[in-house]
């Protein structure tokens, strides 16, 4: 049975997939190949390091079980963010080896996806909508303590030109709700069509040499002193090899089983709404609220509402995502009740117990790099970069990530899901008592 979940290549039904720029077409294996690092996975992790390896002149394949971003890199919520899932954990783990210089390490990550990807785009000229600014919206008055201090940390880093806290009235100007008692609004921080972002990125690596594999699920990672990548039609030899399939792939399931779990995700967008998207959110900002299970939206560049909440813990898809998101869109913005939904899809996300990306060896020339739970638009490109000094020789980045420890739930197919579930619902409860 092929190692990856669902082996084809039919794109979700998305406004994406929809809206595309240029459709990806790249062949599948067939033969023989060698290179120097062959990639598992064509999302935001196996692209954004194919792209740092490329430039420093190495010959990279990457091999897709499906198209470019086929996955969550390209149905998500499209926000790049300074939000870090797990800095805490990262922080009490870390400080074991960087000391006191954890909270530089931890801050300078926040941003780091951000540059990266503002580069890029500048670099090879990507049309993939990128704008900044963004909204983090406290839904009550207990939120705007956790808002406060994100701002005076803020702050303190320098930012004071780019992170304001507003009260409940500065953000009725900002947004066609009245839903919100507080924000803070950031102006670094940026939304795209992440579809686009990742296609236009992966035409820059082949722009490199990289060679770019659809269609070709992996069945067999090959290690020892010739590794290898074997799928049904053939063979891509290297001298190292990047496990980035996230949560989609099944491979390496004795050192990697019971490590991450799908949460499901739905989003919806909206027919065009014409004149009232400026209305709604007339500066363009995306927004998410300060919820443990939170809605995130912005306007797509035609003037429609892509809006995102309500993850499955389960791991099962919702049968009807509008069904279930449209009371959300309606609660925040009254005046779309009864508004055209025109798509709906689902976005698997890989979840980690501590919610510390999980970076680490198989075996000696064999990677892996995954996890990014729900923030993974920033933080792949990131870790992609640390992945390209990795298999380059520099170490240092990769040995603090690769340190932290984390849990392996056993039988993890069985009682992962359930577990995150449980987690989730008490925080859920915990968010009704703040």
């Amino acid at each position: 049975m092929p190692a990856f979940a669902t082996p084809h290549a039919v794109r979700s039904p998305s406004y994406y997939s929809a809206s595309l720029v240029a459709e990806s077409n790249y062949p599948a294996v067939r033969g023989e190949v060698s290179v120097d690092i062959a990639i598992v996975g064509a999302g935001f992790t196996g692209i954004a390091t194919a792209v740092e390896l490329a430039e420093r002149g190495y010959r990279v394949a990457v091999v897709e079980a499906n198209k470019v971003g086929w996955g969550a890199s390209g149905r998500n919520g499209g926000q790049v963010t300074g939000s870090l899932s797990g800095d805490g954990a990262m922080r009490k783990q870390m400080r074991e080896t960087l000391g006191s210089a954890v909270e530089d390490f931890i801050w300078d990550l926040r941003w780091r996806g951000h540059r990266i990807i503002k580069q890029r785009v500048e670099k090879y000229a990507i049309a993939c909508d990128l704008k900044h600014g963004h909204l983090h919206a406290a839904m009550k008055p207990s939120h705007m303590d956790e808002l406060k201090a994100s701002v005076d940390e803020a702050h303190a880093h320098g930012m004071a030109d780019e992170v304001t806290l507003l009260d409940a009235a500065d953000v009725r100007a900002k947004l066609g709700s009245a839903l919100y008692c507080g924000a803070i609004h950031n102006t670094r921080n940026m939304h795209l069509h992440p579809l686009n972002l990742c296609l236009g990125e992966a035409r820059a690596a082949a722009s490199h040499g990289a060679l770019i594999f659809e269609d070709s699920p992996v069945l067999e990672i090959v290690h020892g002193a010739k590794p290898a990548l074997i799928t049904d039609h053939g063979s891509v030899h290297a001298k190292q090899i990047l496990l980035a399939g996230d949560v989609y792939h099944k491979l390496e399931k004795r050192k990697l089983g019971g490590m991450i779990f799908p949460a499901m995700g739905g989003i919806v967008t909206t027919a065009p709404l014409g004149e009232l998207a400026k209305t709604l959110n007339p500066e363009d900002l995306a927004v998410y609220d300060c919820r443990f299970v939170l809605d995130y939206y912005r306007m797509t560049a035609d003037g429609r509402l892509l809006f995102g909440g309500g993850a499955n813990y389960s791991g099962r898809d919702s049968r009807d995502i509008a069904a279930e998101l449209r009371p959300c869109i309606e609660r925040t913005f009254p005046q779309l009740k009864g508004v055209a939904i025109d798509y709906q899809w689902s976005c698997a996300m890989g979840i980690v117990m501590n919610r510390i990306p999980q970076l680490g060896k198989l075996s000696d020339n064999v990677w892996y790099c995954q996890g990014y739970s729900g923030h993974g638009v920033a933080t792949s490109h990131i870790m992609g970069e640390i992945m390209a000094e990795a298999m380059s020789g520099q170490l240092e980045r990769f040995d603090t990530f690769a340190a932290c420890k984390h849990i392996k739930v056993p039988l993890g197919e069985v009682f992962g899901n359930p577990m995150l579930a449980a987690g989730m619902w008490y925080y859920q409860l915990l968010e009704k008592l703040r």
